[in-house]
């Protein structure tokens, strides 16, 4: 029988439980553990795993370069977190301007939603890049390194870069600081140092998420050419709304005049509202299941080959390496955005290379979205942390893997609907554990625990505070029927919780 301590020394794992314990230690202080998830395990991570996919760095090697990088993060941490928030875009925009609109000099497709952006910006990278387009992409949050959030070309900046870029903008980020009511936050001076980065690299097209919202996120000083909206629902609605079309009216401020709008489908008030400030502003509309859609779909080993319809006509026979019929949808949305970036069905009547499409779209990866991270028994990660998200999650589960009883390792935000998040799993897991990740945002484990056993029964509930002894405690249940019998294991609720489970597991 193997388990997680089996994929280590005994020695070696004690070490992942004493990093554990040191980053949650980290939380409690000042330190926002949102900038590098469990960095302490990276260490045993490349020791024992092997080396981490490119797009999901490990710590620096070089001992002067991640002592640099540490100390960017410590100052970076000394800012608003991700969750304080003062709707403005003013200091964003004061920094823009002492750093001379560095985000005028490339064009850019903007993308919000509530569930998918990352993997649409990531699919939507893969595409340009086919094309043979410098690629600059800017999304939020990572799963285990904070350099995840600016990439280039498809990888991420080097640590080297991303503190080079720091030092380059820290003194007008001094400034702008001394001029405002309140300093820059983390977020800010990150979107900063990514619209830097792509006018000094340079880029060709800037890929952009939303943090939160649209208005006045710090990503909105930028007019896309593209606006992406990807499917909204209820999340964030303290901030942005209790209602799908409150969310798009915030979400709806990325749309800027003349540009193209890539609508998913959408709740019908929510449609509504996107149409309303599309019209206002003479943008044109392309909307998901009448001008370009998932025409057909089928299910194939690591994935799922799709019919796409785009704006310029039909793509067939394109695999992705994603599963779950919302990735297919995603990939729809991204290949009309890249369609409209180039002009296809507007300026140009042909439609896009079928083989460079099937190239990239065959090439896409979404770290942490329905992630294989190990085998007998399979451990998946998924980063569902809102009902949607998890109604979206179980589908995909139940249609790409067949397992005969999975387990399932939960660590949740306390600022989520944690009730929706479980209701949304509880007719796919026979077994929870319910745990604690690092974030001074995660909700306690016996309080998760007490919902828990009100969605699953008591029986059915388990609480292992601590990341490795919940994984572990998962891995055995699900190996209960035998090494042979199909059982799994997915972690999921958050994405710091994914992000700590894959360091600890490492991959395949």
């Amino acid at each position: 029988m193997s388990s997680v301590s089996d994929q280590n020394e005994p020695d070696a794992f004690d070490e992942i439980i004493a990093a554990a314990e040191t980053s949650a230690a980290d939380a409690a202080g000042d330190r926002d553990p949102d900038l590098a998830v469990i960095e302490a395990g990276s260490r045993t991570l490349r020791t024992h795993g092997g080396p981490p996919e490119a797009d999901v760095p490990a710590r620096p090697e070089d001992p002067e370069v991640d002592r640099a990088l540490r100390e960017v993060e410590a100052q970076l941490a000394t800012r608003w977190g991700e969750t304080k928030l003062e709707p403005s875009v003013s200091r964003i925009s004061a920094l823009m301007d002492v750093l001379g609109d560095p985000q005028r000099s490339y064009p850019s497709i903007h993308i919000t939603g509530t569930n998918g952006k990352t993997s649409t910006a990531r699919m939507i990278e893969a595409l340009l890049g086919a094309f043979e387009l410098r690629t600059g992409r800017y999304t939020s949050p990572h799963v285990q390194s904070v350099t995840e959030r600016i990439s280039l070309d498809g990888s991420p900046i080097s640590a080297e870069r991303f503190i080079e870029t720091y030092e380059d903008i820290k003194p007008y980020v001094e400034m702008v600081d001394a001029q405002q009511e309140y300093r820059l936050s983390f977020f800010e001076v990150l979107t900063g140092m990514a619209y830097a980065a792509f006018a000094d690299a340079p880029v060709d097209v800037a890929v952009v998420e939303v943090g939160m919202g649209g208005s006045w996120d710090a990503t909105n000083v930028i007019d896309g050419d593209v606006a992406v909206v990807t499917p909204i629902d209820l999340d964030h609605t303290d901030r942005l709304g209790e209602t799908p079309a409150a969310i798009a009216t915030e979400k709806s401020g990325i749309i800027k005049q003349d540009a193209t709008v890539i609508l998913a489908q959408q709740p019908v008030d929510a449609a509504q509202v996107l149409l309303k400030k599309a019209v206002e502003v003479d943008a044109t509309v392309a909307r998901e299941g009448l001008e370009f859609g998932v025409v057909a779909r089928q299910v194939a080993v690591g994935g799922q080959v799709l019919t796409l319809r785009g704006l310029g006509g039909e793509y067939g026979e394109v695999y992705l390496p994603l599963h779950g019929p919302y990735q297919a949808h995603n990939a729809a949305v991204a290949l009309a955005a890249v369609e409209a970036f180039f002009g296809v069905g507007s300026q140009r009547p042909e439609p896009l290379d079928i083989d460079t499409v099937r190239k990239a779209f065959a090439a896409a990866s979404s770290p942490g979205r329905l992630e294989v991270v190990r085998r007998s028994p399979t451990v998946v990660l998924d980063a569902a942390h809102n009902p949607a998200g998890a109604r979206a999650t179980a589908e995909a589960v139940g249609e790409a893997f067949d397992f005969s009883r999975l387990i399932g390792v939960v660590g949740a935000s306390a600022d989520k609907n944690v009730r929706g998040l479980l209701e949304a799993f509880e007719p796919i897991f026979a077994e929870v554990v319910v745990t604690q990740n690092s974030s001074h945002r995660a909700m306690d484990a016996d309080e998760l625990a007490a919902i828990a056993v009100e969605v699953f029964g008591e029986e059915r509930v388990q609480v292992e505070p601590g990341m490795p002894d919940a994984l572990e405690a998962a891995i055995t249940l699900a190996e209960e029927e035998g090494e042979f019998a199909g059982g799994g294991v997915l972690v999921t609720g958050s994405v710091i919780t994914v992000g700590e489970a894959r360091l600890l597991l490492g991959r395949g």
